[in-house]
């Protein structure tokens, strides 16, 4: 190749090999993106904390993203591990959400208040084991079994909080598929689990008598994808968050019967059905997101957070039980983004900041989505669904 054929050179995104977390670094990185593309990002480089707080959070710091906060409550919550009543905060830009949850958290707290149960809490990795056919891939899950305490222990020298509750095992022609199972305290835990997985399968194959072959992800922890085995089986936390409506109040409130509550909640539920939606309830996604937004989560984890299961009872007095399940809500109080200041202040809004919150925050995540549920259900009920965006969200003239 001559030199006339060479390719121009590709212009590189300004870095400090010595700090690269720092205001002049990051203004560095600003004026280049002027330079490329003509964009001034005068708001993208206003910001309240020092840039050196952020190694492990982020790569090539720039500025930030201001997503408006606004705060609903308060919310009565009979939890296990939340309880009392909380104030939340909700980041979004979508005009009617805080609204909304505002008037669900109303009504349930006027009712007496929302029960949350955390009744179960996994985190996997899920390797697959390539074996030359099904019968030495069965011999092998039955390995497995037997040494279990060896592979936990190897798993377990990786960390000082994650612990291998159990492997679940799937089998497709020679393929073993190991479903590792962990607790991960109040992480999230997936790296946590990633690095353990990988010592377990570094130890199984060198005590296997036979040669392995191993892919770390055999794509059945379904990671940041939601998945019918996540729903049956549990990722993250799962959650169930109870209530009773009082027909009296929701008719004051809501301006619903709960007889008509449940004749639409029997239709949408068979809509749901024949969508093959993760959600036969209304609309989880979105208080999950503007929570996680403001709170430090990892956002890509509400594509599995919101899945849910809703369930509900017509009583003989006329009130409505209402409860819906959250299969796979992965929270954390501690590491991650939680720590940054914006977030951290969020979590302590909630009381949830710092280790031993991470199933007081799922029981506050649980109680909000039912107070979002209700108040969605209702105004599409009672035909103000349309009206209330029209009135507060629209910022068009």
């Amino acid at each position: 190749m001559s030199n006339d054929d060479k390719p121009a050179a590709r212009p590189r995104i300004p870095r400090n090999p010595d700090n690269d977390y720092t205001d002049e670094a990051a203004a560095q990185r600003r004026e280049f993106v002027q330079q490329q593309t003509g964009a001034g990002l005068a708001h993208v480089g206003r910001y309240s904390f020092e840039p050196s707080a952020l190694p492990g959070n982020i790569e090539n710091f720039t500025g930030v993203a201001q997503v408006p906060i606004g705060i609903a409550g308060p919310l009565r919550i009979n939890g296990e591990h939340a309880q009392g009543d909380f104030y939340v905060p909700l980041a979004t830009t979508e005009g009617t959400l805080v609204a909304s949850y505002n008037r669900g958290m109303r009504l349930l707290t006027e009712c007496g208040g929302v029960k949350t149960t955390v009744v179960e809490d996994h985190m996997q990795r899920a390797p697959v084991f390539v074996l030359e056919d099904a019968l030495q891939a069965r011999q092998f899950g039955q390995w497995v079994d037997e040494h279990f305490a060896g592979i936990k222990a190897a798993a377990e020298a990786t960390t000082r909080v994650g612990k291998l509750q159990h492997i679940g095992q799937y089998a497709v022609g020679p393929l073993r598929y190991l479903r590792f199972n962990y607790s991960t305290g109040d992480a999230a835990g997936q790296n946590m689990c990633g690095k353990a997985t990988l010592a377990a399968c570094e130890w199984i194959e060198h005590h296997y008598p036979t040669p392995l072959r191993y892919i770390l992800s055999g794509n059945i922890d379904t990671d940041k994808k939601h998945s019918q085995i996540n729903t049956l089986l549990t990722r993250g936390k799962r959650v169930v968050a109870e209530a009773v409506l009082r027909k009296d109040i929701l008719k004051r409130i809501m301006g619903v019967d709960s007889r008509d509550l449940l004749w639409a909640r029997q239709i949408s539920t068979a809509g749901a059905f024949m969508a093959g939606s993760s959600n036969n309830g209304a609309h989880a996604a979105n208080g999950l997101t503007a929570m996680f937004i403001a709170t430090g989560q990892d956002v890509a984890n509400v594509a599995e957070s919101h899945a849910a299961i809703t369930y509900v009872q017509l009583l003989d007095n006329g009130d409505y039980y209402w409860s819906i399940t959250l299969t796979s809500l992965i929270v954390a109080s501690y590491g991650g983004g939680t720590g940054l200041p914006t977030q951290k202040e969020c979590l302590e809004m909630l009381g949830c900041y710092g280790q031993g919150k991470a199933a007081r925050f799922a029981e506050i995540c649980a109680g909000v989505v039912l107070a979002g549920e209700t108040s969605l259900a209702s105004a599409v009920l009672h035909g103000d669904w349309v009206t209330s965006h029209d009135k507060l969200g629209r910022n068009r003239p």
